[in-house]
């Protein structure tokens, strides 16, 4: 394998067998690679084009969203909510970046699909599905890691710091990409294995094994040294790489299950030591103060998250004994019973990225409203869990 590097952003390789690939990498929102692969397309003139998007995407990107069948309530009794919450938050910062440069994020994308149909040259989705992709963040990130990464995405998408052009610009020069790179490799190991490694493999596979002699693959600038690392393995190893175990989502494994049972397990035992060690009065009192400490948490977040006034009561009523189980969740209720109360309406489907911009859009909308009553009835009883916990412990 040959690898001509034209530039920091473009490469021209050479397989072994004759086969061709101009790989760009591109920034997103960057109207210089809007161009630059348009004008790859046109010279090089391929007999097939590879993209970063993946079916559901470019569905998303170009055609119009009927919203007649969609129920918020769905997503939240499928335990989905924290993977929209995730996927919303990013998209949102996706589209403030398109907004300050005047680029729709992913245009160079679409703009090479755009020349695939004009020249009539067929196009590869390269990428992962995005759910997947996030399903199996999630289910490789701990608690802690997964609140980070909401941190992390809820903190960009509310964000007021411009980006320069110059300084988006730079975001395609590698070695920035990979200083930025080794940072969220220190601070979220999982997420970054999945969003950027098991991609790099995902993409790089797909790209090798798509027919044609001379492809042109469009892909996000962070994923070019992996890409091209796993060109090189493919070739050395001599054989197609599947990438059907990256398609799947890992299912949680048996000490993960037992520990999602361990709290409430251990609350359970307190209270029932409490009543053991000091009688039927002192451990129904434990008891009542449980329920008073994660009550309180969950009313308190609830009431800031400006939920119906009904499910404020409801959640907090039933916060304590949600917590006792694992499987369900506080949150899964506030979310169901808020988008039961105020039903969704077309236009708060039609206005979803917008209005994920702005605070103020999380509290109107109420697609965004359904998931800041779900993510924050969640975390009251997480805190108040967290509260009472030691103070049972003193009490027994």
């Amino acid at each position: 394998m040959h690898i001509e590097k034209i530039s920091d952003t473009y490469h021209h390789i050479t397989f072994a067998n004759g086969d061709e690939v101009f790989l760009i990498g591109t920034a997103h929102v960057s109207k210089d690679s809007v161009t630059q692969v348009a004008e790859i397309i046109e010279k090089e003139n391929p007999d097939r084009i590879c993209v970063e998007l993946d079916a559901s995407r470019l569905s998303s990107k170009t055609q119009k969203k009927s919203w007649d069948d969609t129920d918020i309530r769905k997503v939240f009794r499928e335990g989905k909510g924290f993977l929209l919450l995730a996927n919303t938050a990013l998209a949102s910062f996706q589209r403030k970046m398109g907004a300050q440069t005047g680029i729709t994020p992913g245009e160079e994308l679409l703009g090479a699909v755009k020349l695939a149909e004009e020249k009539n040259i067929p196009i590869s989705l390269c990428d992962r599905e995005i759910q997947t992709t996030f399903r199996r963040a999630w289910a490789k990130s701990s608690l802690w890691n997964k609140c980070k990464l909401l941190a992390t995405l809820i903190s960009a998408a509310f964000s007021n710091e411009e980006i320069s052009p110059e300084e988006l610009e730079d975001l395609k020069k590698q070695e920035t990409l990979e200083g930025m790179l080794q940072e969220v490799a220190k601070e979220l190991p999982s997420i970054k294995e999945v969003l950027i490694d098991e991609r790099d493999t995902y993409l790089a596979t797909k790209i090798y094994n798509a027919p044609g002699k001379k492809k042109v693959a469009v892909i996000g600038a962070g994923h070019t040294s992996g890409v091209l690392s796993t060109f090189d393995k493919l070739e050395n190893n001599g054989t197609l790489k599947s990438t059907e175990e990256l398609d799947t989502v890992p299912k949680a494994s048996k000490a993960g299950k037992a520990l999602s049972y361990l709290i409430p397990a251990l609350i359970v035992i307190l209270i029932v030591v409490g009543i053991a060690s000091n009688g039927w009065d002192q451990g129904l009192k434990t008891f009542l103060y449980w329920i008073l400490v994660n009550a309180s948490g969950t009313f308190i977040t609830t009431l800031i998250s400006a939920a119906h006034p009904l499910n404020i009561i409801c959640c907090a009523v039933t916060a304590p004994f949600f917590a006792l189980n694992p499987v369900l969740g506080v949150g899964m209720l506030g979310g169901i019973l808020e988008a039961t109360l105020r039903k969704p309406k077309v236009k708060d489907f039609e206005n979803l990225n917008d209005d994920a911009m702005k605070l103020s859009g999380w509290y109107k909308n109420r697609i965004l409203h359904c998931l800041l009553v779900f993510f924050l009835s969640s975390l009251g009883s997480i805190i108040g869990t967290f509260i009472a916990f030691p103070m049972l412990i003193a009490r027994v």
